[in-house]
């Protein structure tokens, strides 16, 4: 028994010591509840009190820019999920729900002391780890995404908000990866990219890493560009360009998405030199770029361009009511704040620079004399100067090349507001030798349009209301005249035109010796000054359009000693001064529309006369001596009835014509018909250079091989065949050889046609009977390839499903335009299509004009497919019974107009509907409807409204229109713009009623 005993303590006895142990540390640990709970309300305070400490770190930090670091993060993260555990247990004793005594809890008092000890041992953890002795944040700042740039907003203006809708589209198309906002400086630009900049801030949903922004400025400097990318993204900037570059390309690659924005760009910014991936390459790269020139934006290789326009008339008044104060709600101010914000044209910079000046001024007189004095070129109003002709003048200063700025500043010559022909004042720039002469006039034409066009590229010249014209914004007018009243370089200037001047005084003519230009256009002028007035440095006289004008003043001239330009035009003078033929250096002689003057002085003396015109002249004969202008160039006798004939030998003798227009004077076309003395259609042929020439033909000419030839070298004729027609013509083709037949029937038609045919890029059919006899003659061998256009107007075609003529060849495979004005009997261009057996897989562009008794555009039929590959544009106006455009029988079928751009549709009541099917026209950007009410459905989903650029049509009109689902509208609102009707019809049909030339377009060699 004993060892029995001894043997059962051996093994009993640890095992009660080990239970008894447990026992003890259970109830150890049961009993310290009380205690550690205390501990733990006291620990848990240290270390809520230390994390808002370290909230309060971490905000600092933040405001930095600093970027907080990992550990911290994960230590605030630890003691939020401490506290979770922690509030429930602390509840409880504030509940006064303390564990009980007694034995039969002992295992949860256990079990909740021993949870209470774990939370210690991670509150001691914690408060131990909570001095973070490397601070919250790295010492280096980590750039936001996007960072507020601050500034003026567009906000109360509805246009710039529809333009900031339509980039911040296009910012998110990936389509587009470098975006160019350009206009007219002070227009906005900055501040509209400054407010999306502000506002992919507030955006939850952008999804760049970062968007940089950098300002550019006029003299670029690669390093302080480079600088300001470098601090954004917290680089160090002590190094070579070279290096720099390097380091910013290694860490924009890393960023998976990045936007840079490069503001206020005068040049190329060459992205590889600068040190930025090319958005080609790095598919998440986006770039935006302001500018006022538009050739930056092509340099730049942007995808997308968007203009912005000035200010509408109701957002220039809100926005100088927030500039000038409540004091314009006057009643006896608001008339003058109004006249005020008129002088501004609508421009941002100049609204808000008169209005900060004039904010709360109360007195009229104050009011009245800033009108006046914005009236002037030249303001005294403070501000102005500085703030806006100065960051103007900066586009005049950046201009480049040869004489450019002088061409800029002679556009300031014209009134205010003023649609200036483009070849007028080409014609101004080469007299004054501002266009570097070349071996032909026309390619010194085509030298001064490219100049046009960079001043239109820069916002410093825009489109004039008419087409071929161009205008000035009035601000940039009075920059360039402010400039020209103290320039030094030869183009000071007096610009008195279009004020409504009745006399000139000697008065207007003080330090009239140091004046280049002088300009009373446009004005009421009754008398010159009967005096001599010493100009003797002027090289341009500007007289034309004072009606009232009936004589230039012998000694009036004669202080003018130097004129190269001298305009007349459309005044009532009867005789022109003799002092005229002392004008030696004289090039352009301009009296177009003098209808009351019959006669001319001897002009032979003139011999550095380039330009002659006597358009619209009441002239009967040409001067003597003409024969002599040994350097004519150009010469204008269109629509001189008065002028029946020309001496033989005159024309022969111009030895330097290149231009030649005499439309109106017919010229006998059948060898045998020459009337003695009179000039003939064979005299043309002996002017070597001539290139460019509009004749009238009473028939078609017999052509020789010699005729052929030189006809065949011009660059660019006109050619009117037919009896004298009553309609004063403008050709309105974008073509350069043209021949019009004009009230013909088939008698009238020869072999000579159809070779002036052969030669010809537009062929014109005006208002003649049996047309389709005439075609049907023309085409019935062969057809023509040089044609590119077929315009036919004012005729009846008498065609009806007819079908094509034998021979199975196109009658024209390169035609590119086709245009119908008031043609009669014709009521689908199919028909036509199909009796010429035309393919039109060339054609560009149909434009339909007064065609009654069309009801459809195209339809297709004899189981012929109907489609145009390359039609980009269609104009149609006053078709009162047009239903559709196209029609096609085909229910499963592409798209009818795959490249499709331009939609212009005008007065056209009964359209319904635009295709018969439904599809959509993928390649669309510009639609403008108007008086079009029954069209309710546009060839726009969702799929294709991301190719839209512009939509002009009234606002009742686009709300009626129907939509498959109200994201398509949505999306295409930023791109409606209200707008009234312009008319597409031209009187005449396809040819204008008024006066034109060939002019002012470009010819091609």
């Amino acid at each position: 028994m004993q060892v029995a005993g001894a043997a059962v303590g051996a093994v009993l006895g640890p095992i009660c010591n080990l239970l008894c142990g447990c026992v003890s540390s259970k109830m150890t640990t049961a009993l310290n509840l009380p205690s550690n709970l205390d501990v733990l309300v006291t620990q848990m305070k240290s270390l809520v009190d230390r994390r808002e400490e370290v909230k309060d770190e971490n905000e600092a930090a933040e405001k930095e820019g600093k970027e907080i670091r990992a550990q911290v993060v994960t230590w605030l993260e630890d003691v939020e999920k401490l506290e979770l555990k922690v509030n429930p247990i602390q509840e409880e004793m504030v509940n006064n729900k303390k564990p009980s005594a007694c034995f039969l809890n002992c295992n949860k008092r256990y079990k909740a002391s021993k949870e209470v000890e774990e939370i210690l041992e991670e509150i001691k953890r914690l408060l131990q780890a909570r001095s973070f002795d490397s601070g919250v944040a790295y010492t280096t700042r980590r750039p936001r995404a996007v960072e507020h740039i601050p500034g003026p907003s567009i906000r109360g203006q509805t246009t710039a908000s529809k333009t900031l809708d339509k980039t911040m589209s296009l910012l998110f198309d990936d389509r587009y990866r470098t975006i160019g906002i350009w206009g007219l400086g002070g227009v906005g630009k900055t501040t509209l990219v400054r407010t999306l900049n502000n506002q992919l801030n507030t955006t939850s949903t952008q999804t760049f890493g970062i968007v940089i922004w950098v300002t550019v400025s006029k003299n670029l400097d690669i390093k302080n560009v480079q600088a300001q990318i470098a601090q954004r993204l917290n680089l160090i900037t002590e190094e070579s360009v070279q290096r720099m570059a390097i380091r910013l390309h290694q860490r924009l690659e890393k960023e998976k998405k990045f936007l840079l924005i490069l503001d206020d760009v005068w040049e190329k910014v060459d992205l590889n030199t600068l040190g930025v991936p090319l958005p080609e390459v790095h598919k998440g790269c986006k770039i935006i770029l302001t500018s006022r020139r538009m050739e930056v934006c092509r340099k730049m290789m942007t995808d997308v361009e968007v203009k912005i326009d000035v200010l509408n008339d109701e957002e220039a008044w809100q926005l100088f009511c927030e500039k000038a104060g409540d004091v314009v709600h006057l009643e006896e101010i608001k008339p003058l704040a109004e006249a005020v914000v008129r002088e501004c044209c609508r421009l941002p910079l100049a609204i808000i620079t008169v209005g900060a000046a004039m904010r709360r001024k109360t007195k009229v007189e104050l009011w009245d004399d800033t009108l006046k004095q914005l009236g002037r070129s030249v303001p005294s109003i403070e501000g102005i100067e500085a703030e806006v002709y100065k960051p103007l003048k900066w586009s005049y200063d950046s201009l480049q090349g040869n004489n450019i700025k002088s061409c800029f500043l002679y556009c300031s010559l014209f009134p205010e507001d003023f649609s200036i022909e483009i070849r007028e004042i080409v014609q101004y720039w080469l007299a004054e030798g501002l266009i570097d002469e070349q071996q032909y006039y026309v390619d010194s034409i085509n030298r001064g349009i490219a100049l046009i066009e960079n001043l239109k590229d820069s916002c410093l010249l825009e489109d004039g209301a008419r087409e071929g014209t161009v205008k000035m914004h009035d601000v940039v007018r009075d920059v360039a005249i402010w400039i020209a009243s103290s320039s030094e370089d030869g183009s000071k200037s007096l610009v008195l035109s279009g004020i409504g001047l009745s006399e000139i005084s000697v008065g207007e003519f003080l330090n009239s010796s140091s004046l280049n230009r002088v300009s009373f256009m446009n004005n009421k002028i009754t008398t010159l000054p009967d005096c001599v007035i010493k100009c003797s440095k002027a090289s341009t006289l500007l007289l034309q359009h004072n009606r009232a004008l009936e004589i230039v003043p012998d000694r009036f001239l004669q202080g003018f000693e130097a004129l190269r330009v001298l305009n007349l035009s459309g005044t009532y003078i009867r005789s022109l001064p003799l002092s005229l033929l002392q004008l030696g250096d004289l090039c352009a002689l301009l009296l177009s529309n003098c209808v009351y003057l019959e006669e001319l002085p001897p002009l032979g003396g003139l011999r550095r006369l380039q330009v002659l015109d006597l358009s619209l002249s009441g002239i009967r004969e040409l001067s003597r001596g003409m024969e002599n202008l040994c350097n004519l160039r150009q010469l204008d006798l269109s629509h001189t009835r008065n002028l029946k004939t020309i001496q033989a030998g005159i024309l022969s003798s111009l030895s330097s014509l290149e231009v030649l227009d005499m439309a109106d004077l017919i010229l006998k076309g059948e060898e045998g018909e020459e009337e003695e003395g009179r000039t003939t259609f064979e005299e043309l042929r002996y002017l070597d250079r001539l290139l460019i020439v509009s004749i009238r033909l009473n028939r078609a000419p017999h052509l020789t091989s010699e005729d052929l030839s030189w006809i065949t070298r011009l660059r660019g004729f006109q050619f009117f065949i037919g009896p004298e027609s009553c309609i004063r013509t403008r050709i309105t083709t974008i073509n350069d050889k043209r021949v019009i037949i004009q009230r013909a029937s088939l008698n009238f038609l020869q072999e000579s046609i159809r070779q002036l045919m052969d030669i010809a890029k537009s062929l014109v059919f005006d208002d003649c009977q049996g047309l389709y006899e005439i075609l049907k003659e023309l085409f019935n061998v062969r057809g023509f390839a040089s044609l590119k256009s077929l315009t036919i107007t004012g005729s009846s075609m008498g065609l009806r499903k007819f079908r094509r003529m034998d021979g199975g060849y196109d009658g024209l495979p390169n035609l590119e335009e086709l245009a119908l004005y008031r043609v009669d009997g014709l009521a689908f261009i199919s028909y036509l299509v199909n009796f010429l057996g035309l393919g039109f897989l060339r054609l560009k562009s149909i434009k339909v004009v007064g065609c009654s008794g069309m009801k459809c555009l195209l339809l297709a039929y004899d189981d012929r497919k109907l489609t145009l590959p390359n039609l980009e544009v269609i104009k149609l106006d006053t078709c009162k019974n047009l239903e559709g455009l196209f029609y096609n029988s085909e229910s499963n079928m592409a798209s009818i107009v795959p490249n499709l751009r331009t939609l212009e549709l005008e007065n056209l009541p009964k359209l319904t509907t635009l295709c018969e099917h439904e599809e959509t026209w993928p390649c669309l950007e510009q639609i403008e409807v108007f008086r079009c009410n029954s069209l309710v459905r546009l060839p726009l989903t969702k799929q294709n409204a991301g190719t839209i650029k512009e939509i002009k049509g009234d606002s009742e009109w686009w709300d009626a229109l129907q939509w498959d689902d109200g994201e398509t509208k949505s999306t295409l609102l930023p791109y409606f713009r209200p707008t009234l009707p312009k008319s597409l019809g031209l009187g005449g049909g396809g040819l204008n009623n008024g006066v034109g030339t060939m002019w002012p377009r470009k010819i091609e060699r």
